[in-house]
């Protein structure tokens, strides 16, 4: 019986993890859970896996979660804050840390369980985006094992030999007869829209994605392939390669997820339907199967499967997201924080959509950070590049 510690329980990440606890009674327990502030929902999740600890960051959700535990009878343990959660991923309890927080709010946490050797389903990007060096460091370092939950990143792991995933953080690559890394994406709602029509486009259209409903920042991402840019420095940080060795491929049916050329002419890919309670299920129980709950990928249903190259001129964000790896951790920082400020920037009406990553660019050839060698030198990083790009749009 693993005891799991859910950073995020109340996201999508963490509320799919707890639906393969429930699929699993007898494999996993939830230890703790963590989030900012969603206190009905926790509430829930407290009452029906009896956690001994939850976290909430927010002092007043704390507070208000702790009196309806009290009142319910339920014995969990309410803590309050990020300090309180660095503690509690690191204690003896904890054999599995779910890191879902959202953002850089989840770096500090994510830091903490790799410094305690813990093993951890990796699902806060900016781990790897904003303090990728850092981060892997302490991971090899402190002997902590690292699955990569992202259903693009969990793909080409599940797409690599056995030997190669059960140590890969301290491998090569290239001595498993790999050739290359194949990241798909679907290409957003604009992959067949005239170029000279992009500049007109509009949030509302921008966040229209062919396939699923997201969030408008992630949306927007996918409308300019930055989601893939930031995908491709993912995967770069976590299977030890340079951004020339992974090919990003347009599938718009978004059915296989990615996949792994071999230097024999073989391709192994890992498709399925777009549930993400298949790769947690993965990451769960590696190095065997357990049951996720998702239903099974239909062939004849799903039709034909396209692929094409993508475009820098339609995504120049992607291009950027290449640069910036080469140039380290603070330029991929930079990146994600300018990004970041101006998808804001044009969901409010403020810059065009083409702007956005013109903006991007700007930024990168303004600022030239210097080396940071921890979390708080990140975050200066990523503060002057928020404000410089803030500046830039008069936000």
């Amino acid at each position: 019986m693993k005891k799991l510690a859910v950073l995020g329980s109340t996201g999508s990440i963490g509320q799919n993890t707890l639906e393969v606890v429930r699929q699993n009674p007898d494999k996993y327990s939830v230890f703790a859970l963590a989030a900012y502030s969603k206190v009905e929902i926790i509430f829930k999740q407290c009452i029906e896996f009896n956690p001994s600890f939850v976290v909430l960051i927010k002092p007043e959700a704390a507070n208000e979660l702790a009196q309806m535990l009290t009142l319910a009878n339920c014995t969990t343990q309410v803590l309050v804050g990020s300090s309180e959660l660095d503690q509690l991923v690191a204690v003896s309890e904890v054999d599995v840390v779910v890191a879902a927080i959202v953002g850089g709010a989840g770096l500090s946490s994510t830091l903490a369980a790799a410094r305690a050797g813990k093993t951890i389903l990796l699902a806060n990007k900016e781990a790897l985006v904003m303090s990728g060096q850092i981060f892997i460091d302490e991971v090899k370092q402190n002997h902590a094992k690292l699955l990569p939950v992202d259903s693009e990143h969990n793909a080409i792991f599940q797409s690599l030999p056995l030997d190669y995933q059960t140590d890969y953080l301290h491998r090569e690559i290239t001595e498993f007869g790999v050739h290359s890394i194949v990241l798909t994406g679907s290409g957003g709602p604009f992959l067949n829209t005239p170029l000279a029509e992009l500049s007109g486009k509009t949030p509302a259209q921008a966040c229209k994605h062919p396939n699923w409903s997201m969030g408008q920042k992630i949306s927007v991402d996918s409308a300019t392939m930055m989601n893939k840019g930031l995908e491709l420095i993912e995967a770069c940080w976590l299977f030890g390669v340079k951004p020339d060795f992974v090919e990003v491929l347009i599938h718009p049916q978004s059915v296989i997820h990615s996949m792994v050329r071999y230097i024999d002419g073989s391709i192994m890919a890992q498709l399925g339907a777009p549930d993400m309670k298949t790769p947690i299920a993965h990451c769960l129980g590696f190095p065997r199967r357990i049951n996720s709950g998702s239903e099974h990928f239909d062939f004849v249903q799903a039709g034909k499967f396209e692929f094409q190259a993508p475009d820098f001129e339609r995504f120049p964000n992607l291009k950027l997201a290449q640069t910036a790896f080469y140039s380290g951790q603070e330029m991929t920082t930079v990146l994600n924080a300018a990004n970041e400020v101006h998808v804001d920037a044009f969901l409010k009406g403020k810059i065009s959509f083409t702007q956005i990553s013109e903006y991007n660019q700007n930024i990168m050839e303004k600022l030239q950070p210097a080396k940071a060698s921890d979390l708080d030198s990140i975050f200066a990083i990523d503060e002057e590049a928020r404000a410089t790009a803030q500046a830039g749009v008069r936000l």
